[in-house]
């Protein structure tokens, strides 16, 4: 049995998403917080497997309480539920540690395979949502891409690439938001790095941010 906490300060909307999800036989809803105080003392007490997180929220907002909680405890997978697909709260959800990020226009049937996928590891990330990713790896300055390209002859996917690995993103998060398989998303970081002269993540990103 999968047990999923709920944060949300919309009583209504949580109270919903529970009746949809506690039709599934593999699914009970654990509790339910109102804000992102609530929610991390509520994750640490009652050790969900999966966490439905909003964004917005009096008190703390859904992507600070993402943060403590992954802080606290890893293991929990986080799925951001929100109205708003701005790419700043993409991002700063996902690199804060949320295994996906969901629109609250989200079917019941699909909001329960993406508890079930997140539990199982999977990052979820509707096709909108990655290209909101994606949109925002490539909104870097010309001047930057130009650095990368002259310094160490990178391709335009490189540079995106090595530009996500800056920002954070991991291996799986690259792959997702840029629509390659994981080999793929390796083979190009292994790439980078080659061309780096370097043999790690941490190696690469520090070659970056010496160079923009």
């Amino acid at each position: 049995m999968i047990k999923v906490l709920l944060v949300d300060d919309q009583m209504i909307l949580a109270e919903g998403m529970k009746s949809v999800l506690e039709t599934s036989s593999e699914i009970t809803v654990c509790g339910i917080a109102c804000d992102g105080v609530e929610g991390v003392n509520l994750a640490q007490k009652l050790k969900p497997d999966v966490i439905l997180m909003d964004i917005r929220m009096p008190n703390m907002n859904g992507v600070v309480a993402t943060k403590r909680i992954k802080e606290l405890n890893p293991k929990i997978k986080i799925i951001v539920l929100t109205t708003f697909d701005d790419s700043d709260y993409i991002l700063s959800a996902i690199n804060n540690g949320a295994s996906g990020y969901l629109l609250k226009d989200i079917g019941s049937t699909a909001l329960i395979d993406a508890i079930k996928n997140a539990y199982a590891g999977d990052t979820i990330l509707p096709a909108k949502i990655a290209k909101k990713i994606t949109d925002a790896a490539m909104m870097v300055s010309t001047d930057k891409e130009i650095k990368l390209k002259k310094a160490y002859g990178l391709s335009d996917r490189e540079v995106e690439i090595a530009l996500m690995l800056n920002d954070g993103f991991t291996n799986r998060q690259i792959a997702s938001a840029m629509k390659l398989s994981d080999g793929t998303a390796r083979n190009y970081i292994s790439s980078i790095y080659s061309k780096f002269g370097v043999e790690n993540r941490a190696a690469a990103v520090l070659k970056i941010k010496e160079l923009i």
